[in-house]
């Protein structure tokens, strides 16, 4: 498995399976890879990655996001969001830093958030 340059691997990773199907918010302490499917809510502390051939029918909230697979849903993080080639995003997005790869699918609207107040005040 090759880990991107910009990808800060930062310890365990825990894996929900291709196969595997949870319905319910889904919460993690820490960084997590889905390869299979979810229906409800997934609120990740750490980093997500949305492999491909999983899908999500809910919101996604983490630090980071790279999604390979699809999102039915909205994506709000807290750091960066990454579109992959392969994925597919119907929903709204919020990140301060939005990667989309050629290929990539996103059906709503993003929101590119700062911590720098003056920024935001230039409404």
């Amino acid at each position: 498995m090759s880990l991107k340059k910009d990808f800060k691997y930062s310890g365990d990773v825990s894996i929900l399976s291709s196969g595997c199907n949870i319905e319910g918010t889904f919460n993690s302490s820490g960084n997590v890879r889905i390869d299979g499917s979810v229906k409800g809510d997934v609120i990740i502390n750490g980093n997500l990655t949305v492999g491909e051939g999983a899908v999500i029918t809910g919101n996604v909230t983490a630090k980071n996001v790279t999604l390979c697979g699809n999102v039915q849903g909205g994506i709000s993080a807290e750091e960066k969001v990454v579109l992959e080639s392969k994925s597919y995003l119907k929903g709204n997005l919020i990140a301060k830093i939005l990667l989309i790869e050629e290929g990539a699918k996103f059906d709503g609207m993003s929101n590119m958030t700062s911590n720098d107040s003056s920024e935001q005040n230039e409404n």
